[in-house]
């Protein structure tokens, strides 16, 4: 695994990598180039498995008994109707949906391997390995751009400021936002405009080499050149990450995803998985009247 969270938690900003022995610790911080290809599909890491998985809020049931497999190195898109339970699902995924009173889980979900929710697993460490950047940016508004890119890393010690500089230009060039900025790193980061912001936060969630990016509607605040923008950056991104993406956008889905997974809520108001395939298959041939309902428009 490796490491990085990008939300304004105290104690969860920082970075680092994967298991090591057991198998339910995380490696410590360290940095690494950004990897050449995608890794041999047999060996890939930042797979997940979901089993079972059921999320509430006290007793109020929001998400019930999901269960799949997200392949790694990939884009998986997850749609549905407001109020089905997408982000709950989402925050599940990297234990932030427990920073609630009275929030709990029940169920399975492996990364590589390892129950995350093993009383073994420390969260904060994991909310490294799995990044997530949020609906509306949040560069911390008190520092430069260079110090928000490298907020995660000096969390975790201290680092040699030629190795911050290498991580800073790698981060902000994978992010698409290097050529921007480099002439202003010392700015602050909510100087830049709102589509700059969330590429800030991409990159910064970067920063620590996490295996995993979740995104909860990452360009649903950003006027349109910005939302492309952000959606390049997502392509080119899935060689390196599995990423998983909430959106209610259905041209954005079809656009940047490779798996598609539709939710939806029944009657006890619970979200579920309705189905899950190729996305190609999920918006051109679904298996279920729901699914064709919901993509064509004439859903409820």
């Amino acid at each position: 695994m490796t490491v990085n969270v990008d939300q304004p938690v105290p104690g969860t900003d920082a970075g680092v990598p994967a298991p090591a022995e057991p198998s339910t610790t995380l490696r410590r911080v360290e940095t690494r180039a950004p990897r050449e290809e995608a890794d041999d599909a047999a060996t890939a890491t930042g797979r997940i498995e979901i089993r079972n998985l059921s999320a509430y809020y006290g007793s109020f049931r929001a998400v019930r008994d999901v269960s799949m497999h997200i392949q790694p190195h990939a884009v998986t898109a997850i749609i549905g109707p407001s109020g089905c339970g997408k982000s709950t699902f989402l925050r599940a995924l990297n234990r932030m949906h427990e920073l609630i009173p009275d929030a709990r889980i029940e169920g399975e979900l492996l990364l590589d391997g390892i129950n995350l929710y093993d009383p073994a697993v420390d969260p904060v460490q994991l909310r490294r390995v799995v990044g997530m950047v949020f609906q509306r940016p949040n560069p911390f508004p008190t520092m430069s751009i260079y110090d928000n890119v490298v907020a995660g890393l000096r969390l975790v010690g201290r680092q040699p400021k030629a190795q911050l500089d290498e991580t800073v230009e790698r981060c902000l060039t994978s992010a698409a936002l290097w050529d921007e900025v480099k002439d202003k790193l010392r700015q602050s980061g909510t100087s830049l405009s709102g589509g700059q912001q969330q590429r800030l936060c991409i990159a910064r969630a970067l920063a620590v080499d996490p295996e995993v990016l979740l995104m909860d509607e990452p360009a649903s605040a950003l006027d349109p050149v910005a939302t492309l923008r952000v959606e390049e950056l997502i392509h080119e991104l899935r060689v390196n990450y599995t990423i998983i993406i909430v959106t209610h956008n259905m041209q954005q889905a079809a656009r940047v995803s490779d798996q598609t997974a539709f939710f939806s809520m029944g009657e006890d108001r619970a979200g579920y998985l309705v189905e899950y395939n190729a996305t190609t298959t999920i918006f051109t041939n679904p298996s279920d009247q729901l699914t064709e309902d919901y993509v064509s428009g004439r859903f409820g």
